[in-house]
């Protein structure tokens, strides 16, 4: 157990010691991971993947990989700004998660208001941002609680 923990602290130091960017390549990269295999589960679970944008006049198939590839898109964003407020803000750390725990909240819309989309869908979709969330904001304001850029 000690091995573990040992690992983990070292861990903890590399990534306090790295720029934000290589920090968030790995924080996006975990996130992209996760969430795709909380959607496979789903999907597995029999869990529909259709679902429609607004103005949509039907559902369309989310493909397999899709889930990834709007956490590496919408992540980038998210990346940008840490990058952002390391440079510029007092305490970047409570300033990074006070603002991306609230965009997280803002996304979580999209999903409750999909047309053409079942329910269990929507549900799945929202639960896919918490979870992307959960993996890349913790491990970013780690590296923000620091205050080398």
């Amino acid at each position: 157990m000690s091995a573990i923990t040992s690992q983990s602290q070292t861990t903890a130091r590399s990534l306090a010691t790295r720029p934000v960017w290589q920090v968030g390549v790995v924080a996006v990269l975990a996130g992209a991971v996760v969430t795709e295999a909380f959607a496979l589960v789903a999907r597995g679970l029999g869990v529909p993947m259709d679902a429609a944008s607004p103005g949509a006049t039907e559902a369309a198939e989310i493909p397999v990989g899709g889930f990834a590839g709007g956490v590496l898109f919408w992540a980038i964003v998210g990346v940008v700004l840490a990058m952002a407020v390391a440079r510029w803000a007092q305490r970047p750390a409570r300033t990074f998660v006070v603002t991306t725990v609230a965009l997280t909240a803002l996304s979580l819309v999209g999903p409750a208001v999909a047309p053409h989309t079942a329910t269990s869908t929507q549900v799945v979709l929202a639960v896919s941002h918490v979870v992307a969330a959960a993996v890349i904001i913790p491990l970013l304001a780690r590296r923000l609680s620091h205050r080398r850029v």
